[in-house]
């Protein structure tokens, strides 16, 4: 996973990385376990509130919610300043996303 192996850089620019989804907590843990992620994975079941206001939720079959795969770029002020949309996002390459965060820390 490109986060996991970029993570110091990320670090580096303080971005914090989190993984968030409709997963329960349980196999949230489980996932980031396998992994040995460096940063939490957060579940937002059973009320996807954040789910629902980065407009993510997707019915992928009847009785059954997801939230589509996207990465945010959120700010300190808590306003979105980047938003991509992967099929795969364990691949996609973190350098879009450190690109767009160097951009944001050279703004302020």
């Amino acid at each position: 996973m490109a986060r996991k192996a970029d993570h110091s850089t990320f670090q580096a620019l303080n971005v914090q990385v989190l993984g968030i989804s409709a997963n329960t907590p349980f196999s949230q843990q489980v996932h980031a376990d396998s992994l040995q992620l460096p940063y939490p994975l957060l579940s937002d079941y059973p009320d996807m509130q954040t789910v629902d206001a980065y407009g993510v939720r997707h019915r992928n079959r009847p009785k059954t919610t997801v939230a589509k795969r996207y990465y945010f770029l959120v700010d300190t002020q808590g306003i979105v300043r980047g938003k991509w949309e992967g099929e795969d996002l364990e691949v996609f390459p973190s350098e879009i996303l450190l690109k767009a965060a160097r951009d944001l820390g050279a703004q302020r």
